[in-house]
């Protein structure tokens, strides 16, 4: 048996497919490799892998990263072009002594030297979009969509990791990283606390260092008091420097499978399963006090989200 929890309805099959993979011994890395690889092989999302929205120069740059809750072990990759399954590069750099973390020309150079093939990743749907989409604009601005696939799992001998997968901002700059492989702030994960993982606007999400936050505060809190306390107390920081706070949502989960989420927006929707649990998708509310609390997904609200994911 095992636990996991992750971001946005998207999640919902590959987190059975994990679940299934938990529940017959698998250790958590297999079980989050395949969650993730299950939403980028899938060509209708359009945030993630295959079918992902390119770049301001019509190229899909893909970022991901892994994280060894035992050892501290992590790998990414950033600005990614023509591999499919960036998760699983990332997996395989968090093996590497050195070099953990590479991104465009070499992250690409070092997946083919492990044998993985090019692919096409702007499929006919997402060039549409950009070809739609470049034709409106004047002074081009990045697409505020950035749905990031963030991960956390916990296996049945307590083994935990964490895991992203994105291809970031639609029209971004080309070469834009955000937060979503970069370890503390996209993901973080220690098998003796817990681990967390945030979707959002990178570039604020990078000035707080969020993930690693929330697992720092999981040592004295639940994992939702965790989240509320970091994403609240930073929203509230940025609103003061900035005026706004721009989108911010995480995840997070103890090495007890309790876990818990919070945004700053009003429609973020997860998937969790504790132990011995199905997967089940969930939408965040925020409750009196900021307080979070959490609805089952009715079959309308999968519809709607499924139409703004899609």
């Amino acid at each position: 048996m095992g636990a996991l929890i992750a971001t946005w309805l998207m999640a919902e099959n590959g987190a059975k497919k994990a679940i299934d993979l938990l529940n017959a011994g698998k250790p958590s890395h297999k079980a989050l490799i395949e969650l993730i690889k299950d939403i980028e092989d899938d060509v209708h999302y359009k945030s993630v892998g295959y079918g992902g929205l390119p770049n301001r120069e019509g190229v899909v740059e893909l970022d991901s990263a892994f994280m060894d809750g035992d050892d501290l072990s992590y790998g990414g990759v950033g600005a990614l072009k023509n591999i499919k399954n960036p998760i699983e590069v990332a997996y395989l750099l968090s093996k590497e002594k050195a070099n953990n973390f590479l991104v465009g020309q070499g992250a690409y150079e070092y997946a083919l030297d492990k044998g993985f093939k090019p692919c096409d990743l702007l499929s006919a749907a997402s060039k549409k979009i950009y070809e739609d989409e470049m034709s409106k604009l004047d002074d081009l601005k990045a697409y505020d969509g950035h749905d990031t696939v963030g991960c956390i799992v916990v296996d049945d001998k307590g083994k935990m990791c964490a895991g992203t997968s994105t291809s970031g901002l639609f029209l971004k700059h080309a070469g834009r990283l955000g937060d979503s492989a970069l370890i503390g702030s996209g993901l973080y994960v220690d098998s003796a606390i817990g681990g967390a993982s945030a979707t959002g606007m990178g570039e604020d999400i990078m000035k707080g260092c969020l993930s690693y936050e929330v697992v720092m505060l999981m040592r004295t809190m639940s994992p939702s008091e965790a989240c509320r306390v970091a994403v609240s107390n930073f929203s509230k920081k940025l609103e003061k420097l900035y005026g706004q706070a721009r989108d911010i949502s995480i995840v997070a989960m103890n090495n007890k499978g309790q876990w818990g989420a919070y945004s700053n927006i009003d429609t973020f929707s997860f998937v969790a399963a504790g132990y011995g649990e199905e997967p089940k998708v969930y939408l965040f509310k925020k409750g009196k006090d900021d307080h979070p609390f959490y609805t089952l997904a009715t079959k309308d609200d999968i519809a709607r989200l499924q139409a703004l994911q899609r």
